[in-house]
């Protein structure tokens, strides 16, 4: 769709033809971000007189799809997005490619920038950055790219399996089934349909996203290969850990394949059939004989290793199978303790299959629960996935947790391990039994388990440990990544890094993504001697809040603010500071929209980074693209040799909390200076 005729803008001018741009924007998850970004950039071209079409790629799919026609008539196109976008279609087109967030937070900047952006050459796979924004690395948008088309094949996969299991299951010596024949078993059938694809399907679009086309078939079959055992003499696949490794394996063999230069007769046919050809034949051959040997010699070992260790400590045994069966679920290390535990149900040794069964649920329970407490830490995308988990792992299926997994593996699999570990060890030493190969809650319900209170026990302690350890991990990592900030759920699968420059306008350092912060100030900010948190590292103190401000001008307000900054020593130059802050100005408002302003200077007027904050009743005009006055005026003020990493860090923390609304209600109505730091501690 075409924007309606908006002011005089570029382009926009009586006698002029209206400049036409097009957008593509989206985020792993295909939900929040992706619409947010395309709300955005639609608002800033209306307002600049514009003409604009988004296309947006979300979880149901690509939706206003940009035609032939649209590119051909296109000045420039900007890329938002967090994931891989073909980019083939736009060659020879201008084309600025930046991550999902800055088309939210930056729109008019962007498409102030696609004017000159570089022109697109070559193919997808062999485009880097359109125009100089910060994009998330490829092996990162990659994965994430795979895990967000396994996502819905685990869902309905995992949740037919669990309904079948349900209404059509009974305990048999061979485990949990479905009556083979009836229509159950058909609903079961077309579950494991699902399970079965989802590993290809994790593998092929981890190698698209890398290798593009070409490489999906080799990806697919990369995976299919991985998760089938029997290819390589294994009685367990690879599972999702394999299908990481083939995806990324088969998408740069075809990277380096598309480098070789061939006769241009050839070059036609290399894309669809002698690429993907050499890559599947080479990725299968290695995957066979190369890394499938060393899978199956492991499952062999681990499991001659567990047999001699049936007379050891009930415990000790216990939380080695827990952490084996949360290691990969469903690939040999898994399997291993799985089918070592079912073999001993024959010999009427249950106590083994106990410790299995215990622990076989608390990875999707623990990664449900995980959304559940901590909800703003997940996307909207991962608060579905986390509900299907955990109705996933109360009938024991443990690929409910796959996709949180792949998607943080460093972060999920240790947590789901020492859920694990502790459902099992808990099991073990209470002597809980299973008498069918299966493991879950359902299981007791179902009466084939004994000592079924200290089964459930083991299995709650397990999925609360799983729970609580993976959030604290997600928050740690994220407060590493963003110099202190906490983490929102507004993200994708993976933090999303809050990027410098919002309302920056084209000043220094627009278009960097924030840095780890300096030794010293990452993380949760420090205690003053009254033991409250400092307010941005102690840069923001109560002498530099104002309650209200007596200006009723921007160049005013900042002359008053760089006074109440002087005041605590850290100012050699308060003119000099004014002067730098008012030429920021005049570079493009500091002013957010949502009445917040920002103002701010690089200049060694200042000896150390110092930040104000003061309010405005009547609210201050600051040219703000939103046309609200500005009632909420932070200033912040350091030095060139912190304008790097300390003036962006302050900038981001400032601009996320900011789009709370309702802390923005509370910092306006709050009584005195203490009330207000009590409210500005909230920013880490």
């Amino acid at each position: 769709m075409t924007s309606p005729a908006g002011p005089s803008g570029s382009g926009g001018a009586s006698g002029q033809e209206r400049v036409k741009l097009l957008a593509v924007t989206a985020c792993p998850t295909g939900i929040a971000h992706t619409y947010m970004a395309a709300e955005k950039l639609q608002q800033a071209a209306e307002r600049l007189g514009i003409d604009m079409k988004v296309e947006t790629q979300g979880s149901i799919g690509a939706e206003n799809v940009l035609t032939d026609n649209d590119v051909r008539q296109a000045d420039g196109i900007i890329i938002a997005a967090d994931k891989e976008v073909d980019r083939e279609r736009f060659i020879g087109k201008r084309v600025l490619s930046v991550g999902v967030a800055d088309g939210i937070h930056r729109p008019e900047e962007l498409i102030a920038r696609v004017r000159t952006a570089p022109v697109q050459e070559g193919t997808a796979a062999a485009a880097g950055s359109g125009g100089g924004g910060k994009e998330r690395s490829l092996a990162y948008k990659a994965l994430m790219n795979g895990v967000s088309y396994m996502i819905p094949f685990v869902v309905v996969g995992g949740l037919l399996i669990a309904i079948a299991l349900a209404l059509g299951g009974h305990a048999t010596e061979t485990g949990y089934v479905v009556t083979p024949g009836t229509f159950w078993d058909h609903i079961f059938q077309i579950g494991v349909l699902g399970f079965t694809l989802m590993i290809p399907i994790l593998s092929g679009y981890i190698a698209y996203a890398i290798g593009d086309r070409p490489a999906l078939v080799p990806g697919m079959i990369g995976g299919f290969i991985a998760n089938t055992g029997s290819l390589y003499d294994s009685k367990a696949g690879a599972g999702f850990i394999g299908a990481i490794v083939t995806g990324f394996l088969a998408g740069f063999l075809v990277l380096w394949i598309k480098k070789v230069k061939v006769p241009k007769v050839v070059q036609p046919i290399m894309p669809i059939i002698v690429i993907p050809i050499i890559a599947t034949t080479a990725l299968g051959l290695f995957f066979i004989y190369v890394i499938g040997k060393p899978i199956s010699w492991i499952f062999e070992n681990l499991t001659s290793w567990l047999s001699g260790m049936t007379g050891t400590s009930a415990i000790l045994l216990g939380a080695l199978l827990g952490l084996m069966i949360a290691f990969d679920m469903g690939g040999p290390v898994n399997k291993t303790a799985f089918l070592f535990g079912t073999g001993l149900i024959a010999s009427g040794n249950y106590a083994v299959m106990g410790m299995c069964a215990a622990a076989i649920p608390v990875m999707p329970l623990g990664q449900g629960l995980a959304t559940v407490l901590r909800r703003k830490l997940y996307s909207d995308q991962e608060r579905d996935t986390g509900m299907a988990a955990l109705f996933m792992g109360m009938f024991g299926i443990s690929e409910g947790a796959i996709p949180f997994a792949a998607a943080r593996p460093a972060i999920v699999i240790p947590a789901n391990m020492l859920g694990g570990a502790v459902a099992g060890a808990i099991a073990g030493v209470a002597g809980v039994g299973d008498h069918v190969p299966h493991g879950g809650p359902v299981v007791a319900a179902l009466g084939a388990i004994s000592g079924w209170v200290w089964f459930l026990i083991a299995i709650a302690a397990g999925t609360v440990v799983t729970a609580l350890t993976t959030n604290a991990l997600i928050e740690l990592k994220a407060r590493k990544q963003n110099g202190g900030a906490a983490v929102s759920g507004s993200g994708a699968l993976a933090p999303e890094p809050a990027l410098a420059g919002v309302g920056a306008g084209t000043g220094a350092g627009a278009g960097t993504a924030v840095r780890t912060a300096p030794a010293g100030t990452a993380g949760l900010a420090p205690a003053t001697a009254d033991g409250k948190a400092e307010v941005l590292s102690g840069y923001l103190t109560e002498q530099t809040v104002k309650t209200e401000l007596a200006a009723d001008g921007k160049e005013a307000a900042i002359r008053e603010m760089a006074a109440m900054l002087a005041t605590t020593g850290n100012v050699r130059d308060t003119e000099e500071l004014v002067r730098v802050a008012l030429a920021r100005e005049a570079q493009g408002t500091t002013g957010l929209g949502e009445s917040i302003a920002i103002p701010h200077a690089k200049t060694d007027a200042v000896s150390r980074p110092t930040v104000g904050f003061a309010r405005s009743t009547e609210g201050i005009e600051w040219g703000a693209l939103d046309g609200t006055k500005a009632q909420l005026v932070f200033m912040i003020s350091v030095p060139e040799a912190a304008a790097g990493d300390e003036h962006l860090r302050i900038l981001a923390l400032l601009s996320r909390k900011l789009m709370d609304s309702d802390f923005r209600a509370r910092l306006q109505s709050a009584p005195d200076e203490a009330a207000i730091l009590d409210v500005l501690r909230e920013i880490r």
